[in-house]
């Protein structure tokens, strides 16, 4: 259960007035959240909103243009490049496609963070990755080569793997995507346990609306780079607001047109001046 505390120490992450831009272009603007310790935050928008941009920030991927993101106690943007390897190895990661190593069987994918970073022998090695595929339900597929694998079992394999060396937090990016219904439930299930098994504070993000509303905690909705709500899963499902409902019930916003600048871009023009006037 999410314990209920919103002081830094019951915080896993903090993301403070959070801004980025990729050349001149800005995509987070003055992003502020906090993931609390024991708690699944949902971080859920429409495409574009800048929620991978927001996930990089958190796994220390890409510096801010300005702001703090604070995770696991420390600022990443004070962290050196071994402080932060340090700091990684108390998290996990899932990744979308699930980024398991072709070229090696399902138990030495989930094997390889123990042996990169870890003095830990080769049969205490083998005995955790045997209890990570017990707890994903995947016991007996250590010697299966990835292309073996379904859809879900490799969903399944990537958490092993994520959860290899007991992480405080547990970063899951879109872990429900290209699944059927059924087997998208149980990765929700899957996440359900590992949370209330572990402890772990877990980030997931996701489009799936009933994922969302399954393993929640609270929910974060971005829009346009900027957080819009940050709440509880029914404090969302009330909200009156457009943009929110918009992505609740997959409704199109309806964008009023502007001539000009459509006009603009027909010829070449760019964007518009500061002064409004669009003169060259």
């Amino acid at each position: 259960m999410t314990r209920g505390s919103t002081g830094s120490a019951d915080k896993s992450i903090e993301v403070i007035d959070l801004v980025t831009h990729y050349g001149d272009r800005q995509i987070l603007h003055n992003v502020s959240l906090d993931v609390r310790k024991g708690e699944i935050m949902v971080i859920m928008g429409g495409s574009g909103s800048g929620k991978t941009t927001l996930l990089a920030h958190l796994l220390g991927l890409k510096a801010p243009t300005s702001g703090t993101v604070r995770v696991l106690g420390s600022e990443l943007g004070r962290l050196g490049p071994m402080d932060l390897q340090k700091l990684r190895t108390r998290t996990g990661v899932a990744f979308q496609s699930g980024a398991l190593f072709s070229s090696m069987s399902v138990g030495d994918n989930i094997a390889l963070p123990l042996r990169e970073h870890t003095d830990l022998d080769r049969t205490t090695i083998g005995i955790m990755t045997r209890l990570k595929l017990e707890v994903v339900s995947l016991a007996g597929f250590e010697d299966l080569m990835p292309a073996e694998l379904s859809g879900g079992m490799i969903k399944r394999a990537a958490l092993a793997r994520a959860i290899v060396m007991d992480p405080e937090l547990l970063f899951c990016d879109e872990p429900s995507a290209g699944l059927d219904p059924v087997v998208a439930s149980s990765i929700d299930d899957l996440i359900l346990r590992l949370r209330d098994a572990m402890g772990m504070s877990i980030v997931v993000v996701t489009h799936d609306l009933d994922s969302t509303f399954k393993i929640a905690d609270r929910i974060c909705v971005l829009d346009k780079g900027k957080v819009l709500a940050l709440d509880s899963v029914e404090a969302i499902r009330a909200s009156t607001d457009t943009r929110i409902q918009n992505l609740l019930n997959r409704r199109t916003e309806e964008a009023e047109p502007d001539a000009d600048a459509y006009l603009r871009r027909l010829l070449g023009e760019g964007a518009p001046r500061q002064d409004g006037t669009g003169r060259t």
